[in-house]
Formats: C-alpha cells, structure tokens, sequence
C-alpha cells in the first residue's frame, strides 16, 4: 500500500487542504496533534471526511490534559471551546497506534505521546523505545522535524509537520510510505493568505507562532541539546 502521513497538522486548515490536494495513496494516516490550531473543527471534519483515513493520537489531543504553561493552557481551552462534546472526546479516545502493512505508526514513539526522539537521539535511547517493536518501520510526527535513521532491521521515519513544520523552507512537510521506500513531501500554499486567516482566527497563539517559528537547527538545539 501506498500511505500518505500527515502528522502534527495543528488545525492549519488551508495546509492540510493543500496537502491533500496532491496526495494519491491507498491510506492517509494522521500521526496525532491533529486540530490543536486556529481551525479545530474545520480540521476534523475534513480529516474525518476521507473514506481512507486512519488516526493515532498525539498528546494535544487529548484537550483535558495538562498543557507545558499557561500560555500553552490558554490556547488549548481556546480549541476546547470551538469543539462539541463528541469531537473532543473523538480525540481524546483515538487509538495509540497503528499498523499498516510492516510499518507501525506513532505519534512520538512506540511507548509513549510525549518522549522526544531525533536523528540525534543517542542509540542505546532509541534502543529501548524499539525493544518490543515487531515491524521492520516506525514512523512518527511529534517533532516537526523530517529524518530517517536505521537502529539494526528496524528504520525510524520523521514524517514532519503539515502545519507548524521546524524546517528551513516553508511548506507544509508530509511523508509518502510504501513498502519498499519512503518518500519526503512539501507542499506550498498561499502562506500570506493562511497567515491573515489564522490571525482573524483569533488564537490566541497566532501572532506568536507567526512570528516566531523555529527553524531546523535551532529546533534539534532545544529537542536534542
């Protein structure tokens, strides 16, 4: 099968509209942090739409959890308010993982939604989070960041973000997985045109998320000092 991985979308409607536009895949996985963004609800039922897609969970979408900071907090009570009852606890019970094929999908590792792992990350780290994988692939968002590495019979793949990617270029960074190869996407979109619609959004994060996203390198600085 060919699966097209759209992780960490974070409610960025017009880059996840972009993005599938282009795709051409037997499934469409969505790797977790799907609508924690300006556009929630818009987001979900889109995704939710696709007669081919399949979901994992990340750890924004379980809303009712604790966020990093108050300004983090903030932000997610601001989602919570523009989801009904069932979308919320639609994200909150999405599946930990899932397995297509001889790859296993996840939102941050095969043990936990949090956990953050890089092409940095020292071996013997990456060896523990691998230690009861029984697929030949993991493939995982959480990061932002697209990398592959191999850690004995079993490739590691950082598919990216659609909405908030830590890259040089802009874009809207994806994965297309097939059996025997694995292949790195950007889309562009109209990114002025996305940027004044998530500023009338209103949230409450998007003047700051605007401003200031981190590139690549400055990224793995803080993921993996």
């Amino acid at each position: 099968m060919r699966v097209a991985v759209l992780c960490d979308v974070h409610g960025n409607l017009p880059a996840l509209e972009a993005v599938l536009a282009e795709v051409e895949a037997d499934a469409v996985v969505f790797g977790g942090d799907l609508a924690s963004g300006p556009f929630p609800a818009e987001t979900i039922a889109l995704a939710r739409s696709l007669p081919n897609a399949v979901f994992v969970r990340g750890n924004a979408d379980v809303l009712a959890s604790p966020a990093i900071d108050a300004e983090a907090d903030a932000a997610r009570r601001w989602v919570e308010r523009r989801l009904d009852d069932e979308r919320i606890e639609w994200l909150a019970t999405l599946p930990f993982s899932a397995v297509i094929d001889d790859t296993l999908y996840v939102h941050a590792n095969p043990l936990n939604v949090e956990d953050v792992v890089t092409e940095r990350t020292p071996e013997e780290e990456l060896a523990r989070y691998l230690r009861d994988v029984e697929q030949a692939r993991v493939v995982t968002g959480h990061i932002h960041l697209q990398f592959r590495r191999r850690l004995g019979g079993i490739e590691w793949i950082g598919a990216g973000s659609v909405g908030y990617p830590y890259e040089d270029e802009l874009g809207a960074y994806w994965a297309l997985v097939a059996p025997d190869d694995v292949e790195f996407r950007r889309t562009d979109y109209d990114f002025d045109g996305a940027a004044a619609a998530i500023l009338a959004s209103g949230h409450p994060r998007a003047p700051a998320m605007l401003a200031a996203r981190p590139r690549r390198a400055e990224a793995l600085g803080f993921l993996s000092p």
